[in-house]
């Protein structure tokens, strides 16, 4: 894509939505006057993984970390038109400052890419000191988390109490910034 043909891009997408966020770069939006500012991107960013079945807990966890002042990466949300999605993927998951796998009755024993997400991000952790925090697994309901996970990483429950689970997130997440 030309510089110009993204500056297309970006205007008409402003004429329908009031930010648009591009990975990577920042937020663009409209002043008052009409012109087009960029806010760069400086905040931590979490890719969010999980089932389809898990969807509307996934969209409430994402609003909840971008409430908090995360960029927070869920495939329907970023996902493009055209854009080669297991790249687009995979390549979110190795650029973000943590990885949330969404556990569930549904996820742990499903097939597919949510599975692959998972797998994807035990190797990103692996080029990550090993005294930082990379993999945040937590879940949604009463689940076992996967054994591969649960021998070396401890989970957080989002259930019974939301709030309380998603205040442990937060805390892991802040204490890692601070220590960078």
């Amino acid at each position: 894509m030309t510089r110009e043909e993204l500056a297309r891009f970006i205007r008409s997408s402003l004429d329908r939505q009031s930010v648009v966020e591009i990975d990577g770069l920042g937020r663009f939006r409209r002043n008052t006057e009409g012109r087009i500012s960029l806010v760069h991107a400086n905040r931590p960013s979490a890719f969010i993984a999980y089932a389809a079945e898990d969807g509307l807990t996934a969209d409430r966890l994402c609003d909840a970390l971008e409430a908090q002042g995360w960029s927070a990466w869920l495939d329907r949300r970023r996902l493009l038109p055209g854009q080669n999605w297991p790249r687009r993927i995979e390549e979110a998951i190795a650029s973000s400052d943590c990885f949330i796998a969404c556990f569930s009755t549904r996820s742990v024993k499903k097939r597919g890419g949510f599975q692959a997400e998972v797998r994807y991000a035990l190797d990103c952790a692996r080029r990550v000191p090993l005294d930082d925090t990379f993999i945040v697994p937590v879940r949604l309901d009463d689940c076992r988390v996967p054994t591969r996970i649960q021998r070396e990483i401890q989970y957080v429950d989002l259930f019974p109490d939301w709030q309380t689970g998603l205040d442990k997130i937060f805390t892991i997440i802040e204490s890692q910034r601070r220590a960078a």
